[in-house]
């Protein structure tokens, strides 16, 4: 079976219009999107009921402001990292902060406080420390997840280890228990 030949079809041929309208097409679409959005979506609620809001969650405690228990001299206490969640379990979140002082020099020891706001105010304070700073300890691998404080500790095995050079690890995880926080993982420190 012999197959004919077809004869060739305009539509085939790419011109640099066809990109030209194709691009224009689709800028046209996404331009009138937004504006093409169906609106926000309602549920009925049955006759004789209403709807509870959920109540609103409150912000965790704020570094801003606040006079980190760091002696720095004439540097300043920066906040390296900082994460919140429920520690005590009271519906209302704190903020774990991992503090330095801002040298230029070296890795300054990092300290941690756990920050909390009294109740009717806006203003937050340090209420515990979990790492001193004369402990010369680098906080790493920070976080707060269901009520407990984790971290890798970076330390020295004396004093005539520099501070550039941690020559410890550690791991550390804290949570509170009985009016205090706990730590739970005992200080098992390993050579880097």
């Amino acid at each position: 079976m012999q197959h004919s030949a077809v004869p060739e079809l305009a539509h085939t041929h790419t011109r640099p219009i066809h990109w030209v309208a194709t691009a224009a097409a689709v800028a046209g679409v996404v331009a009138l999107s937004p504006v093409l959005q169906p609106g926000s979506a309602t549920a009925a609620q049955p006759s004789g009921t209403r709807a509870q809001s959920a109540p609103a969650a409150a912000a965790p405690p704020t570094t801003t402001g606040v006079t980190f228990p760091l002696q720095c001299g004439p540097l300043k206490a920066v906040v390296a990292k900082q994460a919140s969640g429920d520690l005590d379990h009271d519906g209302l979140p704190e903020t774990v902060a991992v503090v330095h002082c801002d040298g230029s020099m070296g890795t300054p020891p990092d300290a941690v406080y756990v920050l909390t706001r009294a109740a009717g105010t806006t203003a937050s304070r340090v209420v515990a420390t979990l790492v001193d700073p004369k402990d010369r300890y680098t906080v790493t691998d920070f976080t707060v997840r269901a009520g407990a404080v984790t971290a890798t500790l970076l330390g020295y095995s004396s004093p005539a280890v520099p501070n550039c050079c941690p020559d410890l690890k550690d791991g550390a995880k804290w949570q509170w228990k009985n009016g205090a926080f706990i730590r739970s993982t005992p200080s098992q420190a390993r050579g880097i």
